[in-house]
């Protein structure tokens, strides 16, 4: 038995106490600052507010003031936290964490630097961390999985990555279930840039949803060539993106594509593109899912300024990238929503 522990009570940190604890780990859910509400509700019912099925039984659940606790004896830490908790959990929690103790994140998105670059969080984490003579296992997951149907038990299969191959065994032989599937790799640039791209790519084919309800109501039965379409455009420019980062493994754009899939079909990234595609501001549209997490407009905005910083250098084009630009034009500089269809041919 493994001693798992979990910082964030997220939809998908949460979710992954499901398989961790059926597989008979002791498994220790902490929540952030933010989720207090979430660990007393969890203590109350045994259940997470945002999910219907009740958690096994025998996780612990702790407020972020037990965290060293929680973390003290753990053979694997799951940072549970959304992108808008990179700096926290990088800050304060990696290092409280020993570093004999493998950490896994599910944080999914990518930093823009000042000259361009596209940086994963794991190499984000890794630098500051080195700045202060730390070094940590860092490893990650991605993959087609949402945290509901995890929850549900559909299956799924993902990928875990970090640079030690033998860990990454380890963490699969902890977590692995007979639904949830688990590859691993050490291209972690591939697979941490593909699950982040797609972030932004489910927004655009999100965008003819909405685009196609406004023009024949938002009760119309859903139109398929235009979703496909722009899904296409979003292959080739994930692939042009994983490309210029140097993913040594072009194979692992498959599992940002299964990811793509799926946020497409659910969550909040399908949420607020359907509201863009009928027309709404970008503002308005925040208002309107105010208190829902939109990691998609973050990574988008990210992306696109480093790909039209990049195209100033001369070192690449915009023209490669009409699909990516739009959607920032549309989150950034309030222009409405008309897909680029003659800038996508090829």
């Amino acid at each position: 038995m493994a001693v798992v522990t979990i910082i964030g009570a997220g939809m998908m940190g949460s979710a992954l106490a499901f398989p961790a604890r059926e597989n008979g780990h002791e498994v220790r859910l902490v929540g952030t600052p933010l989720d207090r509400e979430i660990i007393d509700a969890c203590r109350a019912s045994g259940r997470h507010p945002k999910f219907t099925r009740r958690f096994p039984d025998g996780i612990r659940y702790v407020q972020i003031e037990g965290v060293d606790e929680a973390i003290r004896g753990a053979d694997l830490v799951i940072g549970g936290v959304s992108s808008f908790g990179v700096d926290w959990f990088g800050e304060e929690i990696l290092p409280r964490i020993p570093e004999a103790t493998p950490v896994l994140t599910v944080t999914k998105g990518l930093l823009d630097t000042p000259d361009g670059r596209l940086m994963t969080y794991p190499a984000v984490w890794a630098e500051r961390l080195a700045a202060r003579g730390l070094t940590r296992s860092l490893n990650a997951v991605g993959g087609p999985c949402t945290s509901y149907e995890l929850v549900a038990h559909d299956q799924t299969e993902v990928a875990f990555c970090g640079a030690d191959p033998a860990v990454l065994e380890r963490l699969r032989a902890i977590m692995q279930t007979d639904y949830y599937h688990v590859g691993v790799t050490t291209d972690v640039t591939g697979i941490e840039s593909a699950v982040a791209l797609k972030n932004g790519y489910a927004l655009a084919v999100a965008l003819t949803i909405g685009v196609n309800q406004k023009q024949f109501g938002e009760d119309s039965p859903l139109h398929y060539n235009s979703q496909a379409a722009v899904f296409g455009q979003s292959v080739r420019e994930m692939t042009r993106l994983l490309a210029l980062q140097g993913a040594p493994s072009p194979e692992n754009l498959a599992v940002g594509l299964g990811d793509l899939y799926v946020t497409v079909y659910g969550g909040r990234t399908r949420q607020i593109g359907i509201l863009l595609g009928r027309g709404m501001d970008v503002d308005a549209a925040k208002e309107t899912l105010a208190g829902v997490t939109l990691e998609s407009l973050v990574v988008a905005e990210r992306v696109a300024r480093a790909v039209r910083l990049r195209a100033a250098r001369g070192e690449i084009s915009e023209e490669d990238f009409p699909l990516l630009l739009h959607v920032d034009d549309v989150l950034t500089r309030h222009a409405p929503v008309a897909i680029p269809w003659e800038k996508m041919k090829g």
